[in-house]
């Protein structure tokens, strides 16, 4: 007898992650069944996903879009189902969590936003398919201790003399850190030497600093190999996004940061790797696409057919790899000084480079001001140890002060 469907809650479905689960949910649509959307401000696409999947959970996550029709509409497609949840505004996304029947929550939710709907999920005992990289950056001191409590629980193995087991109550979706937890499975993690998190180098792999002076967002926005969501495809181009991945890396898999390796690796064929005591190293390859990552966090521990076309080997051609340029590319550098300080220095980081991100997509300040906003935000900040949400949130947001008069000043 085949298992029954897993119930899909998707937070960030109308952003590329989350048209991605969609598309999954499409081609195994007897084994995910999404019964809960969350979206920013697309109403529009909202809706219309709502419909198509037979969605009557709905959030809103942006309360100044509530005056438009189709907002209208998909309160009244939502209203037809009699105990449907229709919310608006960021605290609904924690109501949508709670009311929900899922098996599995997928965050991809842009930013520190995702942050709490991550510990949400976690507190109501429903397994976590994370996307939203900043849960793990900002509160990953908050979130592993709760996942490895569950892990517990449910008899995961988490000890180093045993082999990697997760219960799955906590799966990456992200290409790299899905590839690390793949390359993991079964092994012991006392023979772990060194994780390897590949980069593709962006859009602007080998050029200097005069080279980037001038950079526009239409420029920073041509990813060579991946399609995503704007905010982290300027991360990619700045490295911030493998600094940021170096702090989740470090986090999921309880690996030392002197022990997380950053590697360029430009086809993007190789996700990650794993290197073990004894010089193996097992490599994560597949084709560029986000489906695949994202299938195997809904399918864990089991796999089901391909969701794209697999790579073909004999037309892969070179694999190449260098190290990365941190003098160029200096938000790899600051993401990782950011990490060894650990505490709240994380948060403030992850805070001024949302700012100076937007700032940058918006024409408000340069390509390399980015990193000189983060450095700025850093250079100025005290560092405290964790000790709750309201805490991160008070952090984020004199960061975001305090990135936010960096930017009014250039």
């Amino acid at each position: 007898m085949s298992n029954p469907a897993k119930k899909v809650l998707l937070l960030g479905s109308t952003g590329s992650i989350g048209c991605q689960v969609i598309d999954v949910a499409r081609q195994h649509p007897d084994r995910v069944e999404i019964v809960g959307l969350a979206a920013g401000r697309r109403v529009d696409d909202l809706l219309k996903q709502a419909r198509e999947l037979n969605v009557h959970d709905v959030v809103v996550g942006s309360r100044d879009v509530s005056i438009l029709p189709s907002f209208r509409e998909l309160e009244a497609f939502c209203d037809e189902k009699r105990g449907s949840y229709f919310g608006c505004g960021p605290e609904a996304i924690c109501a949508l969590i709670e009311n929900s029947e899922a098996d599995v929550v997928v965050n991809s939710l842009v930013g520190a936003a995702g942050l709490e709907a991550s510990l949400k999920t976690i507190e109501s005992g429903m397994s976590l398919a994370l996307a939203n990289k900043e849960s793990l950056v900002v509160g990953g001191d908050m979130i592993m201790p709760l996942v490895e409590k569950l892990d517990d629980m449910a008899g995961a193995a988490h000890k180093s003399t045993c082999t990697w087991a997760p219960s799955g109550r906590l799966v990456p979706i992200d290409s790299e850190h899905g590839a690390i937890f793949q390359c993991l499975l079964g092994e012991r993690m006392d023979e772990v030497e060194r994780l390897w998190v590949t980069a593709s180098g962006g859009p602007f792999r080998g050029r200097k600093l005069d080279e980037l002076r001038d950079i526009d967002a239409a420029a920073a926005l041509a990813h060579p190999t991946w399609n995503m969501g704007p905010k982290i495809t300027i991360d990619s181009s700045t490295l911030m996004n493998k600094g940021l991945e170096v702090i989740e890396a470090h986090h999921l898999f309880a690996m030392p940061y002197d022990r997380i390796e950053v590697v360029v690796q430009p086809q993007s064929a190789i996700h990650s790797m794993v290197e073990f005591s004894d010089g193996s190293v097992k490599a994560h390859l597949g084709t560029t696409d986000m489906r695949i990552p994202i299938q195997f966090a809904l399918s864990y521990p089991d796999r089901w057919s391909a969701p794209v076309r697999p790579m073909d080997f004999r037309t892969l051609g070179s694999l190449d790899f260098e190290a990365p340029d941190t003098d160029t590319f200096r938000c790899l550098a600051l993401a990782k000084e950011a990490g060894i300080a650990g505490g709240t220095v994380p948060c403030a980081m992850n805070a001024a480079n949302e700012v100076a991100v937007a700032a940058f997509l918006a024409g408000e300040c340069s390509f390399l001001d980015i990193a000189n906003c983060v450095e700025h935000v850093m250079d100025a900040y005290t560092r405290e140890d964790v000790e709750s949400l309201e805490q991160l949130l008070e952090v984020d947001g004199l960061s975001r002060e305090a990135a936010r008069a960096f930017v009014d000043s250039r």
